[in-house]
């Protein structure tokens, strides 16, 4: 195997999270392609030995390919930022950009669509992926504080949008079978309501792909026992409670009613910042 072709391995094992990265940037799948075969080509110049985490390396490279194609639609067009939108792909895919939509939902697509090209890389890389905000403003040429201040906003916005009751209820049917399949140690069960590219996030990093959310998952069987379903800042979820206080919550993202992303608060302080309703 020559070292193209080793480097060429090693990239497809993250073409699946890197094409949900640009896809959530985007919003475009054959953008979102382009994307990643960007990135692709930026890696096959570069000198990666010293690398020591690809995937950040490569996400990190994906997301700032995606800023300057959505900083390049706001040059191309002469629209004021209250009405940019993005403009639509030379190649579009209905099936896939159907897919997108409804992961997020309509509504909180159109709000993506209104945020400034620096909310948008902010909130998705931060928050939907994991990517610190120290790496987050090295991208956008920024310091820690406005990262943070550029995904506090966003995050405002996207908070705004309320999930209609019909796809909570199915929500909640798809984190129960998660719950129950955690409960029994069931891995099938597990990879049947995870989507493909699913990442799980905790304070300690990023787990992505099903077969190892999965594998993950099976390990929390003896908290799963007593987790109980919640909403979490309006959204679907679950909560272990010690002596009546959250200690660990789950909350969830969905693909085309599979579980997406999966964000794991265990620290005190953001616990505390977290809305969580019973249901």
């Amino acid at each position: 195997m020559t070292d193209n072709d080793f480097l060429a391995e090693r990239f497809e094992a993250y073409r699946g999270h890197l094409r949900a990265v640009a896809h959530r940037m985007l919003g475009s799948a054959a953008e979102a392609e382009d994307a990643v075969q960007e990135a692709w080509l930026r890696l096959s110049r570069s000198d990666t030995r010293e690398v020591e985490n690809l995937g950040g390396w490569l996400t990190t490279v994906v997301g700032r390919v995606c800023l300057d194609m959505l900083r390049s639609r706001r040059t191309r067009g002469e629209e004021p930022l209250e009405t940019w939108r993005p403009a639509p792909s030379a190649e579009p895919d209905p099936a896939q950009d159907a897919v997108l939509a409804d992961s997020v939902g309509l509504a909180l697509l159109v709000v993506l669509d209104t945020l400034s090209p620096a909310e948008r890389l902010a909130f998705v890389l931060h928050d939907l992926f994991g990517v610190p905000f120290e790496e987050v403003a090295r991208i956008l040429g920024r310091n820690t504080a406005a990262a943070r201040q550029l995904a506090s906003r966003a995050r405002r916005r996207v908070r705004g949008v309320e999930a209609p009751e019909a796809d909570l209820l199915r929500q909640r049917e798809v984190v129960d079978a998660f719950l129950a399949a955690a409960r029994g140690g069931d891995f099938d069960g597990l990879l049947a309501v995870l989507d493909p590219d699913v990442v799980a996030r905790t304070e300690a990093g990023v787990n992505s792909g099903a077969a190892r959310v999965a594998a993950g998952a099976t390990g929390f069987a003896h908290l799963a026992r007593i987790a109980r379903p919640v909403l979490v800042d309006g959204a679907t979820g679950l909560a272990v409670s010690v002596d009546g206080r959250p200690e660990r919550v789950l909350a969830f993202a969905f693909v085309a009613d599979r579980i997406s992303v999966i964000d794991i608060v265990t620290d005190p302080s953001r616990l505390a910042e977290l809305t969580i309703e019973e249901v």
